[in-house]
């Protein structure tokens, strides 16, 4: 598996890449997922989810992706009738935020290492726990923050 694009995350008035899927979470629990079309190998699940965190709560706030047959989706394609956010109640884990310069690539979902994680436990949807694990130090010259290093692009079906 190629090293996968990131969902998003705004928290404390900064915005991360986020290596968890919380939304994955929601559809193993038996939500229904549409089916999402998988158009290039950076991005295996078909979408991408942009979250935040407020008053120490997850809300998935978008999602951009493609259905089968060419249609955009969007935050309601999984939730009808939520058109501006989803509190994330499904969701208990850690969220991986990587900060700082890459220090080992790994061409396999978010195996990258860089200088630091924040770690943000969640319970239900709710932060009980921040943490930062320092990983090393990079070389001066070494990639800043989370990045894809490369992908391949499927182009879209012809439609007839």
């Amino acid at each position: 598996m190629t090293a996968q694009i990131p969902e998003r995350l705004r928290y404390q008035g900064e915005e991360y890449a986020m290596c968890t899927n919380p939304l994955s979470d929601y559809f193993l629990m038996g939500g229904e997922s549409p089916n999402f079309e998988m158009n290039c190998t950076a991005l295996w699940r078909g979408y991408v989810g942009s979250w935040e965190i407020v008053a120490d709560r997850l809300y998935l706030i978008g999602l951009n992706g493609s259905l089968e047959g060419g249609r955009k989706a969007s935050l309601e394609t999984v939730f009808p009738g939520f058109s501006r956010r989803v509190f994330a109640h499904w969701f208990s884990g850690k969220i991986r935020l990587p900060q700082g310069r890459q220090l080992e690539y790994v061409h396999m979902g978010y195996g990258s290492t860089y200088e630091r994680d924040l770690l943000l436990t969640i319970e239900r949807g709710v932060v009980t726990q921040q943490t930062i694990k320092q990983n090393g130090t990079a070389d001066l010259d070494a990639p800043d923050g989370y990045g894809v290093a490369a992908m391949t692009i499927f182009s879209e079906k012809s439609k007839e």
